[in-house]
């Protein structure tokens, strides 16, 4: 779920103009997957513009206070959102950790990195969902630490299916600042994209495990 309309406008515009995200319906993108896909996300290039990190910071910020509630520390997601859940927790003024996929198979074995005690409350930061499966599991790694998940909030969300079946199975909270509707109506408003093209890229957010370019 958006926080609102605005926000989702702004951070589609922002997403688009720095070309964290691209859309290529006529020659889509081959996700590890193994998906076809006319859409490439990489927020990690958020870092590179201090304005735009600088907005995705402090408007997650704001969102997760009025949301959430200050929570005793802040988690990434390893790797994709250890830079931007690190810019979030400085502007709260909150302790950051991150949460690696699986624990190392040396030193400390750790999955969890960073100071975090039993009980306290954590909100999630992730870049962006896909089937929320990366994502998911970091929050099961919280769990089993006995720590407690308010919620999680990522940048941009494809709005699949299967992402909202699998955070609602695990009654874990997700908002988002942008998500795939709000850019496509975006793309088409700025004629990143046209008509034509605009029911491709619709076609594919509803199968995208079968979707194949026209």
């Amino acid at each position: 779920m958006i926080f609102d309309k605005d926000t989702a406008k702004k951070t589609a515009e922002v997403l688009l103009q720095i070309n964290a995200i691209k859309l290529s319906p006529q020659e889509p993108f081959t996700w590890a997957s193994g998906w076809k896909s006319p859409i490439y996300c990489d927020n990690r290039i958020v870092l590179s513009f201090p304005t735009i990190r600088n907005y995705i910071r402090e408007t997650m910020g704001k969102y997760i206070e009025r949301e959430y509630g200050k929570p005793d520390v802040i988690a990434g997601v390893a790797t994709g959102a250890i830079g931007i859940g690190m810019l979030v927790a400085e502007y709260l003024g909150l302790p950051f950790i991150y949460v690696r996929p699986d624990a190392k198979g040396h030193g400390r074995k750790n999955q969890i990195e960073g100071f975090v005690e039993s009980g306290q409350n954590v909100v999630v930061v992730e870049d962006l969902i896909s089937t929320g499966k990366s994502s998911l599991n970091a929050v099961k790694a919280l769990k089993e630490a006995n720590i407690n998940v308010k919620g999680m909030v990522a940048i941009f969300t494809y709005g699949f299916a299967i992402a909202e079946a699998n955070f609602k199975e695990e009654n874990i909270r997700l908002n988002t600042l942008s998500n795939y509707d709000n850019l496509l109506e975006e793309a088409l408003e700025t004629n990143y994209i046209s008509e034509k093209q605009l029911k491709t890229l619709s076609e594919w957010n509803t199968n995208p495990s079968e979707w194949n370019a026209i």
